[in-house]
């Protein structure tokens, strides 16, 4: 009641309180109405986690090409097996995973996370090499090199540790648990009738 008796004897300071509260609902509307850093905005909402599934997309086609490489590199490298090559030439494990480096050198780090697993068995249908990864996540580095004879069957695999970098979202591309995918490259044959 006061202010309005005051309102009544001063006009003056009447009107300049209203222009304050139109100055400032016109402030607001034109907050509500400006949209030069909408943009900027939206793009800061989006970019993060653009850029999280742009890296995850390219991490997945990394680890996709390094099993293809791999794949290639054991299905040369088995060739020195079959033909009997690696026999001949007293192979033993260290010396087979020294010819698949030679095959893989620039995408691979063979002294660190390369593993060379050789098997003879006696058909076929037995041919079932054991589970490389332990129910707790770990390496089961119980790996033979067995090369075999002549018209043996043989199954050999390459084995590697690829380092995962990116998880996205409870989509983990580790096997491992170092936060490393193994990568297994897989060939079975019979051993040709060298001599």
């Amino acid at each position: 009641m006061a202010a309005d008796s005051m309102m009544l004897h001063n006009p003056k300071r009447a009107l300049l309180a209203r222009a304050r509260r139109l100055r400032r609902k016109a402030v607001l509307r034109g907050f509500i109405r400006h949209q030069k850093g909408a943009a900027a905005v939206e793009f800061a909402l989006v970019a993060a986690p653009f850029i999280a599934l742009l890296f995850a997309i390219i991490e997945t086609a990394l680890i996709f090409f390094a099993g293809q490489a791999l794949e290639t590199a054991v299905a040369d490298s088995s060739r020195l097996i079959m033909t009997g090559q690696a026999q001949t030439q007293n192979f033993d494990q260290a010396k087979f995973k020294q010819a698949v480096c030679s095959k893989v050198y620039g995408l691979f780090d063979c002294s660190g996370g390369m593993y060379v697993d050789v098997r003879t068995y006696s058909s076929f249908g037995n041919a079932n090499p054991p589970s490389p990864i332990n129910p707790d996540g770990t390496l089961n580095n119980s790996f033979v090199y067995q090369p075999g004879g002549p018209g043996d069957i043989v199954v050999a695999r390459l084995l590697y540790e690829w380092p995962v970098y990116v998880s996205l979202m409870g989509m983990d591309l580790s096997n491992l648990g170092n936060n490393k995918r193994l990568i297994v490259a897989t060939a079975a044959f019979r051993n040709e009738p060298y001599k």
